[in-house]
């Protein structure tokens, strides 16, 4: 079986991980906790890191710090993962959704603009598979309307945007942006995330409620509240070493994509697109399967798995969520090319330790999964 996505621990991984039992700092201290925030942060252009146990805990707390009016609303893509949409409910914020770019699969920014209203307090822009969204347009929204931004650029490690012509990394854009290290991430800590900002002020706030906001002074007496949502010296010491060989992932990212797109494009299938403003960071190698194909991504799938080749379907949009209807959240609302993209959609095995001979079995199988 070719999986969808296996992590490659070649560099300094093991050594590290050795050196935090050696010196017993395998909990939430340590230096590897202290570099791999400064460093991630320096690699975004960002002032301060703030690491966390996961890229939604990293949602969660990067709201919570922006005190937002109680209720106020948050504009975000349907097509997204749940995470974003529990971060906003969780803080006690109203999300209003809109629909995706049907070449990007990014948020609509020209759909933000319809549904900004007097009650809406922040943006959430996702860099959706590795593709930027478009954030030029979206910083230029924001400030009209003096909102705020919270950039989730969990899955666009390396990816970058053009803003007037300089081209800035994805989680450079946000008042709080914030990523994720799970295992089948670009950089990973196999678990793990990340919040960024260049406010002094808000990072003193991240790292007091990501540590139960214990007292400076009384340890044990607390003004606010907080999680434990600590990241192990462990963890950020496998993203060290991962941070050290991002160059090297990044280029081979790409050429897997480029390889599968070579190998793919006569067939009746939608390949990633890159805007001119973007660069990608390839996360995963997403295909849209035409309407002329007679059966949807779950079929396809189903087909693929027996010919060896694991997928996973693409996100299913928020406003069809059972969970969410039962709250009375999204009724009746219809966002057609989220929609149609997570019905025809598949993301294909990407991760780094991909071989191009597995590469080669993947379009092979789903040629012949397709007739052609």
């Amino acid at each position: 079986m070719i999986p969808v996505n296996e992590p490659l621990l070649a560099g300094n991984e093991l050594a590290y991980i050795n050196d935090c039992v050696n010196t017993a700092w395998i909990s939430s201290a340590g230096k590897y906790v202290d570099r791999f925030e400064s460093e991630w942060a320096a690699y975004c252009n960002r002032k301060f890191g703030v690491s966390v146990t996961n890229g939604t805990a990293a949602l969660e707390l990067a709201i919570s710090v922006l005190r937002l009016p109680a209720g106020s609303e948050v504009i975000l893509p349907s097509f997204t993962i749940v995470s974003c949409i529990e971060a906003v409910l969780r803080n006690g914020l109203t999300p209003v959704l809109v629909d995706c770019d049907p070449k990007t699969f990014c948020m609509d920014a020209n759909h933000v603009v319809a549904r900004i209203s007097e009650n809406t307090s922040a943006i959430m822009p996702v860099h959706i598979y590795g593709h930027p969204a478009n954030m030029e347009r979206i910083l230029k929204i924001a400030k009209m309307h003096n909102v705020k931004i919270i950039e989730d650029a969990a899955e666009a490690h390396g990816a970058e945007c053009a803003i007037d012509g300089k081209w800035q990394k994805c989680g450079s854009f946000g008042d709080v942006s914030t990523f994720s290290f799970y295992a089948n991430k670009n950089i990973t800590c196999g678990e793990g995330g990340m919040v960024l900002t260049d406010d002094n002020e808000l990072a003193d706030r991240l790292r007091a409620r990501r540590n139960l906001c214990f007292g400076k002074q009384e340890r044990f007496f607390h003004e606010d509240r907080g999680w434990n949502f600590r990241m192990t010296n462990m963890q950020a010491a496998i993203g060290c070493a991962q941070l050290e060989r991002i160059d090297d992932i990044l280029r081979r990212k790409l050429e897997i994509a480029n390889r599968y797109h070579d190998g793919l494009k006569d067939l009746s299938i939608m390949t990633p697109y890159v805007e001119s403003w973007a660069t990608t960071s390839v996360w995963m190698y997403a295909v849209v399967f035409d309407e002329s194909i007679s059966y949807d991504a779950v079929e396809c799938a189903q087909k693929l798995m027996k010919r060896g080749v694991q997928t996973r379907p693409f996100f299913r949009g928020m406003h069809e969520q059972a969970v969410y209807q039962q709250l009375g959240l999204f009724v009746d609302e219809v966002y057609p090319v989220t929609e149609h993209i997570s019905r025809r959609g598949l993301y294909l095995p990407s991760g780094q330790a991909l071989t191009n001979d597995q590469i080669d079995e993947v379009i092979s199988a789903i040629k012949n999964t397709l007739g052609t």
